[in-house]
């Protein structure tokens, strides 16, 4: 919409506006008398029939005019900052959004004063309160705005100049008229607000106009960044790509029976034009079945990627490239797998899935049919899985956590696993006890988990066997004793109520298991897995929905993540919180939660790439923490949080958006590393695989040693995590010493050292030349920030050289 026309449009609406104000009432005359009532004990007051609908007439709403009053403000500060645009850039791209901005909002401005005064209303003249000095901060209730920048921001941009200039005034400008959004929606969610057509056709059009202009800040920003990752071009098999310290060693796309060969990018479908010349629409609901990558599991060299559709097992090969086993259709989604011995348990949380797997889904409220919780099968043939058993209950399982199993500390003849149900609860009638009920409600399938066991000799007997409280009050025994939904206060994250959790990763060799259960963090102890108990929780102000936990190695830190928009939402945009869809990390000790920072993927992602934190697992890297996340369509960033206080990305691999026309739920699910490689479950494209190289913050002895770590039972289940053991090898000790000289320690202490185990590492050298080598190193005195790393570089030795 040009600026003339904007204007002409704008006039034509005030003056509809006026006549609307100063329409004449009608009044019937009648002879009862009209009266209100005061407050308790108080005398009523007679009113006339114009000032008893007096609200009624004037077709607005306090809400109206408060909104329209603080927006004036609130469009000024932007004139503000326009006016900071000359001679601080020559940027032709900003120069020409500064005029696009000042003019629709000077526009606007004269409209919404307009529409005050013809209402009798007080019309402000932020110009003339600015120049009394007062500025815009504004007492009382109005003095937070959203999307406002403070006066330090303001001063900052004020001093700034060149490009440094342009990214300050547009990430402020963009988060201004973003905030100018959330203002125009939170009045519309006002009951009786907006009544007035005139004043809904003005919101209508700063919602548009606000947004046009972000998107076309949000590509200027783009150009001044100089990640790679952002603005990667779009495309299903040719998307850029961006690499940092890895390589993309493999790409499998989806087998047959587990995409549409007529749309394998799941774009959605075109709805045909009516009328010729009219632009394309599209569908926006999802199709009845669902083909999209989930989660992963390893045993051996079998890897299992779940799907909404069923789930692939493959054979890794020599290099660790998969090779498909078999395909298994079995519908119901989430599916995300683990594996124990012969055995995979599989979640399903969708009420169209079927008990017999069958493609046809269930249509009835109440269905014998319908299965929703765990299916397990027999993998002990992989090129012919079967189903043995199922275990259904009130949520269905949108993930769970095998807690203990044969070799895995528990009996050998029982298998324990927690169900984690985010799905609305099933009818009773057809599965008994499932009542959704109240917070209040003794017997709501609400506020808790459920706990299965699965006889190992004969599946089919699997049950739940308790549904424990986890988040009931301690003191009370309330069951709904956590976070109760809502804001933090001014300026937070809408946080979900915690009536259950997405994720549970156990540590059984701690007896500690760690919840992200939507509201809140929590730690358990599981030492009677039967009966797991809560032993601390935690909240964040900046958390929408705490999804996932993953420890470190040594279990004494804990990695929460934050999905902010459910995964399906851009949320890694230029003008998003860094601690909003971020990692939480937190030390433990003692059973009890410390909160150490955030972590945010660093790049800007577009408005068609759902980018929020998601799945991932730790790289075991000897003497560091370090962990490789899923973000989505932001894609693999290995983050080092060695340093918990500081976490700092090492690696990352991206590619552009499946579409740039269309949002696509798309990206990496899961990435996880095994045996030497990081496995990435592409949602739309398939199965990627990648290796990380030598670089400054990683070198090839710290990456080969990692490749060394030995895994319980030879399986990772992605939330069952045990201490992975590195042997007694020359590359262990170099990653260590590599460490130690990453730090500063005296190069005179560790080069004969790493001579010697480089020499043993070749096959040429002694135990007597390695202790000799390691002597100065052993007798002298590190930091404690270094004196850990050395002892455990010795004990390796020590082994080496007995």
């Amino acid at each position: 919409m040009t600026t003339s026309y904007r204007r002409s449009v704008r006039v034509s609406l005030l003056a509809l506006s006026g006549a609307l104000a100063l329409a004449p009432a009608l009044a019937c005359a009648q002879d009862a008398p009209l009266v209100r009532p005061g407050a308790p004990g108080q005398a009523s007051t007679a009113l006339s029939p114009e000032q008893a609908i007096a609200v009624a007439q004037a077709g607005y709403s306090p809400a109206d005019v408060r909104f329209m009053q603080d927006m004036i403000h609130h469009h000024y500060q932007a004139i503000e900052m326009v006016e900071l645009v000359r001679g601080r850039t020559n940027d032709e791209d900003l120069l020409s959004l500064a005029s696009r901005i000042e003019a629709s909002q000077d526009d606007e401005i004269a409209f919404m004063q307009g529409w005050l005064t013809e209402r009798g209303e007080t019309a402000p003249d932020p110009a003339a309160h600015v120049g009394m000095g007062h500025g815009h901060a504004m007492s009382g209730p109005r003095k937070a705005m959203s999307g406002m920048a403070t006066p330090e921001q303001m001063a900052a941009l004020a001093a700034a100049k060149g490009t440094e200039f342009d990214r300050q005034f547009l990430n402020l400008m963009i988060a201004h008229h973003n905030g100018a959004i959330e203002m125009t929606d939170h009045l519309l969610d006002q009951s009786g607000s907006a009544y007035d057509p005139v004043l809904f056709i003005f919101t209508t059009d700063v919602t548009t106009e606000q947004q046009a202009e972000i998107d076309a800040m949000v590509g200027v920003l783009a150009k001044l960044t100089d990640d790679p990752r952002t603005g990667l071009s779009a495309g299903y098999a040719d998307a850029g790509k961006s690499a940092r310290n890895m390589a993309l060693v493999g790409e499998l796309r989806k087998p047959a029976g587990f995409y549409d060969p007529a749309n394998p990018s799941n774009l959605p479908p075109a709805i045909p034009a009516e009328t010729e010349g009219e632009d394309p629409s599209y569908g926006k609901r999802g199709s009845h079945l669902s083909f999209a990558n989930t989660d992963m599991a390893f045993r051996g060299d079998l890897m299992v990627a779940g799907n909404y559709h069923g789930f692939n097992i493959y054979r890794l090969g020599a290099e660790g490239m998969p090779a498909l086993v078999s395909s298994v259709v079995c519908p119901g989604g989430q599916g995300d797998v683990s594996i124990v011995g012969d055995m995979l348990i599989m979640s399903v949380e969708q009420r169209s899935a079927r008990v017999d797997c069958g493609l046809q889904g269930i249509d009835e409220d109440v269905s014998k049919d319908r299965m929703l919780g765990l299916r397990i099968f027999d993998i002990s043939n992989p090129a012919l899985p079967r189903q043995t058993a199922v275990v259904q209950n009130c949520r269905g399982s949108h993930t769970h956590s095998v807690v203990s199993g044969p070799g895995q500390g528990g009996t050998d003849d029982t298998i324990i696993v927690y169900v984690s149900g985010t799905g609305g609860v099933r009818d009773e009638e057809e599965l008994a006890g499932c009542v959704a009920g109240l917070p209040g409600d003794e017997d709501s399938a609400l506020f808790s988990i459920d706990v299965v066991e699965i006889p190992v000799a004969d599946p089919s007997k699997a049950r739940i066997v308790d549904s424990p409280r986890v988040f009931a009050d301690t003191a009370s025994g309330e069951i709904a004793g956590l976070w109760r939904g809502g804001d933090h206060g001014d300026g937070t994250q809408e946080t979900r109520t915690t009536d259950q959790c997405h994720d549970i990763t156990v540590f059984p060799s701690l007896n500690l298991a760690a919840g992200a259960c939507s509201g809140n963090g929590i730690i358990l102890d599981i030492s009677d897995p039967l009966k797991p108990r809560r032993i601390d929780a935690v909240t964040d102000k900046g958390f929408a929905y705490w999804h996932s936990a993953t420890f470190n190695n040594r279990g004494d830190k804990v990695v929460f993540t934050d999905e902010w928009g459910g995964g399906m939402r851009p949320r890694c945009r230029v003008f998003d919180p860094n601690d909003w869809g971020a990692d939480a990390v937190y030390d433990i000790k003692d059973g009890r939660l410390a909160y150490r920072s955030h972590y945010k993927l660093p790049a800007a992602q577009g408005e068609k790439e759902n980018c929020v934190a998601h799945n991932g697992s730790i790289v075991p890297v000897p003497g560091r923490d370090i962990f490789a996340q899923a973000w989505y369509q932001g894609g693999l960033s290995i983050m080092d949080f060695t340093d918990s206080a500081n976490p700092v990305e090492i690696a990352h691999f991206d590619r552009g958006p499946v579409s740039d026309e269309h949002q696509i739920l798309g990206g990496y699910w899961s990435t996880y590393f095994y045996k030497g490689h990081v496995y990435g479950t592409e949602i739309v494209r398939g199965i990627d695989v990648l290796t990380l190289e030598p670089s400054d913050h990683l070198t090839r002895n710290e990456i080969d040693a990692a490749a060394l770590a030995q895994e319980v039972n030879g399986t990772f289940n992605p939330q069952q995590q045990f201490p992975v053991q590195w042997p007694a090898d020359p590359v262990v000790a170099l990653a260590y010493v590599d460490q130690l000289r990453r730090a500063g320690v005296e190069a005179a202490l560790i080069d004969p050292l790493a001579a010697s185990l480089q020499a043993m590492k070749a096959g040429s050298g002694s135990k007597a030349a390695l202790k000799s080598a390691a002597a100065p190193l052993a007798s002298a005195t590190l930091d404690a920030s270094q004196g850990w790393r050395k002892d455990a570089l010795m004990e390796v030795i020590g082994e080496l050289t007995a």
